[in-house]
């Protein structure tokens, strides 16, 4: 006991900090590894992304239990949550808000009865692109504008469905890459209680096929 006293005396600035740390990062901001595609061109496999966790709620560390409220997420937004029916952590764009109704036939969000416009965009460095080709688009439904990744040689099955309403809090999330995205077309809709944070920048990048050297161009990239 006497050891483990003198050790806490001694090491208390560091314990400290260390606990605020861990606070800090459970509650306020952290940053998270993107291992998978789900989410290219807009966010690359490699990037470490950073979550703003207080942009929902201000959250009792530890924990998803909500001390605050602070505003929901808006369409368009790209959200961090750890998925139960996934059982795993997610990053994912929030398509269909409480209430909407949400349809997509040929890859074509159709949300309210209203279809998202788009154009052609041209996206390179996608490593994924030379195994499995793909073309780029710009989808855009009201002030939503970002790119999506479409394959050409495998569409997926899920690239209809619908129409569907969105039950109260809850979210319909989508991944960019549409053709290769674990979401709520295999997932169903997200509670929002699962959303943990927001993220709208890259913090660092490494490159995993080529010894993870890093992506100068990538550090501190704004997301869309």
């Amino acid at each position: 006991m006497r050891t483990i006293t003198r050790f806490l005396a001694r090491n208390k600035g560091f314990i400290t900090f260390m606990l605020c740390m861990i606070m800090f990062r459970s509650a306020v901001a952290d940053w998270n590894v993107v291992p998978t595609g789900s989410m290219q061109p807009t966010i690359e496999i490699g990037d470490r992304i950073f979550v703003d966790k207080a942009a929902y709620d201000l959250r009792l560390p530890l924990t998803h239990i909500s001390l605050l409220h602070l505003a929901d997420p808006l369409r368009g937004d790209i959200v961090v949550l750890d998925s139960h029916t996934a059982n795993e952590r997610l990053v994912k764009r929030v398509i269909g808000l409480p209430g909407d109704v949400v349809a997509m036939h040929g890859n074509v969000l159709t949300i309210n009865g209203r279809a998202a416009s788009y154009a052609s965009g041209i996206y390179s460095g996608i490593h994924d692109d030379l195994q499995n080709p793909a073309r780029y688009e710009i989808e855009r439904y009201g002030a939503m504008h970002h790119a999506i990744r479409l394959s050409v040689n495998w569409p997926s099955p899920a690239s209809n469905f619908g129409p569907v309403k969105v039950p109260p809090n809850q979210y319909l999330l989508l991944g960019d890459d549409r053709d290769n995205s674990m979401d709520s077309r295999y997932f169903g809709f997200f509670p929002r209680s699962e959303i943990v944070g927001r993220t709208r920048h890259v913090v660092a990048s490494l490159d995993p096929e080529h010894h993870y050297l890093p992506r100068n161009e990538r550090f501190g990239a704004s997301l869309e």
